[in-house]
C-alpha cells in the first residue's frame, strides 16, 4: 500500500504499478478517508475566512504537486520554452503607468528622482552615468531611456527583462554589476501592490542571497560606492568616485532621502518576516488569530539535505524514492492550504526555487502560483510561471 493513502496524488505510471491505493478523492463512490494530520492541528479555521477565500481554496487545494513523470538529467543549455507575450498591452502615454502596466508593479518616487540624478551626470546616456562604479541602470530604466521604442526584435516580456536567475518574483532588477559575479541591485516589496520594503543586492553567479541595502536606491548604491572607493588604488579614479559620492549625497539631501543602511521602516518590515527562507531577505504574509503561516516540518539544514539527496542521485529509481520525503512535507502544505496557512507553501516554494535546480520547476509551478493566488498577489503568479519557462543565467536583456 502506498503510505500517504488517499492523499496521495502522484500519477507517475512507475509508482502506481509499484503501489496499490485507497480510493481517492474525486474517486467514484469513494469515501473521504482522512490521511496522516499534519504535526500542527488548528480548529475550524474556515469559519473565521470569508466564502470567497473557502472557495478559492477548494478550488485551488487540487493543484496538488506530483513528482516529475521524467526524471532525466535537466537540460543544462540555455534553451527554454518561449513564453505567451499577450500581455504586450498597449503603451499607455503617462510613462509612470507605462512601466507599471508592463513591469506589474508601480515604481516608488526615488526611482524617478535617481533618474534625475543620472541625468545631471550624463543627459546623453544617463543608464551610463554611474560607470565609475561599475554599474549600469537596466530594466525599467531601459523605458525612461526609450530603448524599446526602436526595438526591432521579437515582442519583448517585460517581466523577465534582466531578471535574474535567483531573483524571486518579489525582487526587481534595477542596476546591473559586473557580468562575472552577475552582481545587481533591485526593489523587493512583499506585495506587488505596494511600494517596495528595500532595495536589495545579489550576485546570482554566487548563491541565492538576498542583502538589504538601504530603502531607496541613493542608500543603496552610496552603500556600493563606498565599497569600491575602499577598493580602489588609483588616485585619478579615487578622485572621480569621490566627486560622485559628493554630488549622489547632496541630491539624497535636498530630495530628503536616508542613506542609512536600516531605516526605522525596514526594522519594522523585520518584524513582519515570518520566516528568512533560503535567500535570506525573509517573506511576509499576513497572520490574524495565529492564522496564516505555519513553520514546515523541517528545518532549512534539513530541508537542504533532503533536496540535496534528490539532485545528487546517480538514478531514475534513486530519485523517485529520494522524493518521497519532499512528497510528505507537500502533502502537508496542502493540508496547511486547507486551513488558511498559505505561508507555508510559500516558505517551501521559495527554498525549492533557491535551490536552483530544474528538477523542481515542476514542483514550484504547482507550489508558488497557488501560494501567490491565495495570498491575493496574482501579479507574482504570472511572473514566476513567465521565469520558469525562460529561467536563464545568461541573456538576460529583453533588448536582444
Amino acid at each position: 500500500m502506498c503510505k500517504y493513502g488517499d492523499k496521495c496524488y502522484r500519477k507517475n505510471k512507475q509508482h502506481l504499478s509499484q503501489f496499490k491505493h485507497q480510493k481517492r478523492k474525486g474517486d467514484e463512490g469513494s469515501e473521504e478517508k482522512p490521511a496522516k494530520k499534519a504535526k500542527k492541528q488548528k480548529s475550524e479555521v474556515g469559519d473565521a475566512e470569508s466564502s470567497s477565500n473557502e472557495e478559492k481554496v477548494e478550488e485551488k487545494s487540487e493543484d496538488v504537486v506530483e513528482e516529475p513523470e521524467e526524471l532525466e538529467e535537466p537540460d543544462k543549455s540555455e534553451e527554454t520554452e518561449d513564453v505567451d507575450e499577450s500581455d504586450s498591452p498597449p503603451t499607455p502615454s503617462d510613462v509612470r503607468e507605462e512601466i507599471k502596466v508592463k513591469f506589474k508593479v508601480g515604481m516608488p518616487e526615488d526611482f524617478y528622482e535617481f533618474w534625475e540624478f543620472c541625468q545631471s551626470l550624463d543627459k546623453k546616456n544617463p543608464t551610463a552615468a554611474l560607470h565609475a562604479l561599475g554599474l549600469e541602470l537596466v530594466g525599467p530604466f531601459d523605458i525612461l531611456a526609450g530603448k524599446f521604442k526602436n526595438h526591432k526584435g521579437k515582442k519583448p516580456c517585460y517581466v523577465l527583462h534582466w531578471r535574474y536567475f535567483y531573483d524571486p518574483p518579489e525582487f526587481m532588477t534595477v542596476v546591473k554589476g559586473d557580468d562575472k559575479s552577475q552582481y545587481h541591485l533591485g526593489y523587493y516589496r512583499d506585495d506587488p501592490k505596494e511600494m517596495p520594503a528595500f532595495v536589495a543586492a545579489n550576485s546570482a553567479a554566487e548563491n541565492c542571497n538576498i542583502k538589504a541595502m538601504g530603502e531607496n536606491l541613493f542608500a543603496a548604491v552610496k552603500i556600493h560606492l563606498d565599497k569600491v572607493l575602499k577598493e580602489t588604488k588609483n588616485q585619478t579614479k579615487k578622485g572621480e568616485i569621490k566627486k560622485l559620492d559628493d554630488n549622489l549625497t547632496k541630491w539624497a539631501k535636498k530630495s530628503k532621502f536616508s542613506l542609512e543602511p536600516k531605516t526605522k521602516s525596514m526594522k519594522n518590515r523585520d518584524k513582519k518576516v515570518v520566516t528568512k527562507t533560503f535567500h535570506g531577505a525573509g517573506i511576509v504574509v499576513p497572520v490574524v488569530n495565529d492564522v496564516g503561516y505555519r513553520p514546515l516540518p523541517e528545518t532549512d539544514a534539513s530541508l537542504k539535505k533532503i533536496l540535496k539527496k534528490i539532485v545528487d542521485s546517480t538514478t531514475d529509481d534513486e530519485r523517485t524514492k529520494n522524493f518521497d520525503d519532499l512528497q510528505e512535507i507537500i502533502t502537508l502544505v496542502q493540508f496547511a492550504n486547507d486551513e488558511c496557512d498559505y505561508g507555508e507553501g510559500y516558505e517551501l516554494g521559495i527554498d525549492l526555487f533557491c535551490n536552483g535546480s530544474a528538477y523542481f520547476h515542476s514542483a514550484i509551478d504547482n507550489l508558488l502560483p497557488l501560494a501567490y493566488t491565495l495570498l491575493g498577489r496574482d501579479e507574482y503568479a504570472e511572473i514566476i510561471t513567465k521565469h520558469l519557462k525562460q529561467r536563464k543565467k545568461t541573456n538576460l536583456s529583453q533588448l536582444v
